[in-house]
């Protein structure tokens, strides 16, 4: 009887613990972290023989611009986004309010749109040079004039549209730092700069080190700007070999080395945190008390936050609409609405697509918040750290794999030749947006869980209900606004999503971003003025969300 029972007793646990809820998630981190296994099982194969050329042609180019471009960047968003988070936050100055969200604008700003533009503007048969010569009476080449397509260039766009990793992150930690910490600063004999230096930067650090590690990872990331600058980064190297050498080792290996400099940075940014930590020491809020500024000192700080939007996205948006007006009659044709209705059926499906396994992991998460829930939520959030370039090579080499041996195989039995299922379609393509931005809509569905009270669950389940009917008639209508915030995220970052998209495509399908990049490289600037607009005008959306919400966090209102 005894022995009855204790067997008994040892079901439910066997149960639990292979619950489908668990072996699904296990499933879906297995299946996100395939691109990444497979780029890493490289490192331990033998180099192809091109592999000798990159190292002595190309390689040492790739490491130096790449870190330059970290070095430039790091400075431009950390000092133009601390500095407007700081002063938005702490002081009253003409146009503030409209600042406070218009300074994350050019979020919705791809770089690759930006350096087109700027481009088109800044080039030697662009209006401002010809405005120089025509004023002056001067020929190209008689005078000097900083040069767009450059490193120097390169860094300066993506500085332009990444500030705002910082400022989002900054300010969010400024409006809740406590005022009594600032007070106190002040009776020691810290003035305003003495305050920010000495209390409001180390409490802030977190966030900044944070935002920053996100712009970095972007600009490892990109592609569309170094390309088009001619600046041979790891994105371009791989490109090139994949397509003009068709070395699949050689990629592979260049990718796994991109890899390693994001993964050098994510433990930089955790290093930095655990050895410097900063925290409140009273638990007294009240609201920031958003000193006035003399004249003189108000229209300095209206002016230092208007220039970082001015250029990341009031100048760039006015030659745009210029462009479009003047190219509108011959673009917005059947193909231009072929392309956005590619893109936002792309998009839509990635957004939905990706939701399922955040729900499901999130809310596991929150079921059963064990180590190993904890450590499969980490894994399944490493794509989004990893550049669409790599992400893309480690999709096709394995999917191409499986497309061979379904072919040997159909074609061994049956003798029927399959070809390619798998590659060139969209099922591969929306996979690798899955593995990329997972993280963004597991994050977001994570805070809308964590927003409902564990109490709300244990009374439902009181009430006879499964933990699958618990998400469904009481998570789900609760966190409405937070599936909808992650469905727009994620949409608008498929649709400007370029380097996957152009390495995965099926054959002729175009997208807007893939449109406006043909065209730009052809150097038909303003006729990729209507599709450059139609993703930043889409993109505008999450960041008006991201301004409300940082806006209802400010501590004691």
């Amino acid at each position: 009887m005894n022995t009855a029972a204790i067997t008994n007793s040892k079901k439910p646990q066997k149960l639990r613990a292979f619950s489908p809820w668990t072996v699904m998630n296990v499933f879906f981190t297995f299946t996100i972290l395939m691109p990444i296994i497979t780029i890493c099982a490289y490192l331990f194969q033998p180099p192809s023989e091109n592999w000798g050329h990159l190292v002595d042609t190309v390689l040492p180019d790739y490491i130096q611009n790449s870190l330059w471009l970290m070095i430039g960047v790091a400075f431009g968003v950390t000092s133009m986004g601390t500095i407007t988070a700081w002063l938005t936050s702490m002081y009253q100055f003409p146009g503030r309010r409209l600042l406070i969200w218009a300074l994350l604008l050019p979020l919705a700003m791809p770089a690759y749109i930006i350096a087109y533009t700027y481009t088109g503007m800044l080039d030697a048969s662009g209006p401002v040079q010809e405005g120089i010569r025509d004023a002056f009476g001067l020929k190209y080449g008689e005078y000097w004039f900083p040069e767009i397509r450059s490193i120097g260039g390169a860094i300066a766009m993506l500085s332009l549209v990444l500030y705002p990793y910082v400022y989002l992150l900054a300010r969010a930690a400024f409006i809740n730092q406590s005022v009594c910490v600032l007070e106190a600063s002040r009776t020691l004999g810290c003035g305003a700069w003495g305050s920010f230096l000495q209390v409001g930067l180390p409490l802030a650090r977190p966030a900044i080190v944070a935002g920053l590690s996100l712009a970095l990872m972007e600009t490892l990331a990109d592609f569309g700007t170094v390309q088009y600058f001619g600046v041979s980064t790891f994105t371009t190297g791989i490109f090139r070999t994949w397509f003009g050498m068709y070395d699949a080792v050689a990629a592979s290996q260049l990718a796994a080395l991109l890899m390693l400099f994001v993964f050098v940075l994510v433990l930089m940014e955790r290093w930095s945190r655990r050895r410097a930590r900063f925290h409140h020491t009273t638990n007294q809020f009240r609201r920031l008390p958003e000193a006035q500024l003399s004249p003189g000192k108000a229209w300095l700080a209206t002016l230092a936050c208007f220039l970082p939007l001015l250029f990341g996205f009031l100048i760039p948006v006015s030659q745009l609409i210029l462009w479009a007006f003047a190219t509108y009659q011959e673009m917005l044709d059947d193909r231009f609405i072929e392309l956005a209705i590619n893109s936002f059926m792309l998009a839509g499906a990635a957004a939905i697509l990706v939701l399922i396994p955040a729900l499901s992991i999130g809310y596991r998460n929150r079921t059963n918040p064990s180590i190993a829930m904890t450590f499969c939520t980490r894994l399944a959030s490493m794509g989004y750290a990893i550049p669409s370039t790599v992400i893309a090579i480690g999709v096709l080499i394995p999917f191409g794999a499986m497309d061979n041996l379904m072919n040997d195989w159909m074609s061994d039995h049956f003798g029927i030749q399959t070809g390619l299922l798998l590659t060139g379609t969209v099922f591969i393509l929306l996979f690798a947006y899955t593995v990329r931005f997972l993280a963004v809509s597991l994050q977001t569905v994570e805070a809308g869980l964590g927003k409902i009270k564990p109490s709300m669950d244990d009374s439902a389940r009181s009430m006879g209900l499964s933990r699958g009917q618990v998400m469904q008639r009481v998570h789900l209508p609760i966190m409405k606004g937070s599936l909808l915030t992650a469905i727009v995220i994620v949409f608008v970052d498929v649709l400007k999503e370029l380097p996957a998209t152009l390495m995965l495509r099926p054959f002729n399908f175009n997208t807007l971003a893939v449109r406006a990049y043909e065209l730009a490289s052809d150097e038909r600037l303003a006729d990729s003025s209507t599709a450059a607009l139609a993703i930043v005008a889409v993109g505008i959306i999450p960041v008006v969300l991201l301004s409300s919400a940082i806006s209802r966090s400010r501590a004691g209102s």
